[in-house]
């Protein structure tokens, strides 16, 4: 399958310290990648670049067969889902759940002006209904609980049918039964067969969906390791990533890993 991300020596730099540094890095369209990495490894800059919300500072960067800096990013991002806590500060509040997801369509967080057709709120419903989140259509986007808000921002990104899916840390902040109720619906999602390439942001292997194909190791903007799951993810090269002595262990398709 063709690839929907293809970066070349792409490397940020800001105020002169690199924040990504050579990373070559190709996903297709029928892989699900997890970015795992310390704080400041690069992992929300990378996927910013992805989003086409940042250009590299050197090096190539294609998304969904364009090249950043010699395309029109105003019409790619309509064609990429992103969820991240960033995007759902720039919800209002009193706003209602069934328009934060509907206003996917103008690529807008909050109704002003625009005309939506009855296809685009039943599309709506429907996205609300798949991610069991129908009850709250009328409620306030203010007043969700955090794991309610991140399911609303996951659904608003997959409203349009985007060719590429992106979530930074989906998880982030959740108790245990939110986490795993959000993890078992990006598991069912990434095995449907008609779901779009997805990468995810996560500071920890327990957060990684079953179903996810691929781990991109992050350290100090580097590539430590990228490849299958089942390959990438060892404890040799996790140990790397973190600074530590770590061991890597995997039940059912879950992974979790401690130090020793």
């Amino acid at each position: 399958m063709a690839n929907v991300l293809h970066f070349t020596d792409v490397s940020v730099v800001r105020g002169g310290s690199t924040i990504l540094d050579s990373v070559n890095w190709s996903v297709a369209g029928d892989q699900r990648w997890v970015i795992l990495g310390p704080n400041g490894a690069g992992k929300t800059t990378l996927l910013q670049i992805a989003a086409a919300f940042m250009h590299p500072s050197t090096g190539l960067a294609d998304v969904l067969e364009e090249t950043l800096g010699g395309t029109d990013v105003f019409e790619l991002r309509p064609r990429i889902g992103f969820a991240s806590t960033a995007m759902a500060r720039k919800v209002p509040g009193q706003e209602k759940v069934l328009d934060v997801v509907m206003t996917a369509a103008y690529s807008v967080t909050g109704r002003w002006n625009e005309e939506y057709e009855t296809i685009d709120e039943r599309r709506a419903q429907r996205v609300l209904q798949e991610w069991k989140l129908d009850h709250l259509a009328d409620r306030k986007f203010g007043t969700l609980s955090d794991g309610e808000q991140k399911r609303v921002q996951i659904a608003r990104s997959v409203m349009t049918d985007p060719e590429i899916l992106l979530l930074d840390e989906p998880a982030a902040s959740l108790d245990l039964g939110a986490r795993e109720s959000l993890l078992q619906l990006l598991s069912g999602y990434a095995q449907e067969p008609n779901s779009p390439a997805i990468i995810m942001v996560t500071h920890h292997v327990e957060e990684i969906p079953i179903g996810f194909t691929h781990v991109l190791l992050l350290s100090g903007g580097k590539v430590v390791a990228a490849g299958p799951i089942g390959e990438a993810l060892t404890a040799e090269a996790l140990s790397e990533t973190f600074g530590l002595n770590v061991e890597v262990t995997e039940t059912d398709g879950r992974y979790s890993a401690r130090a020793l």
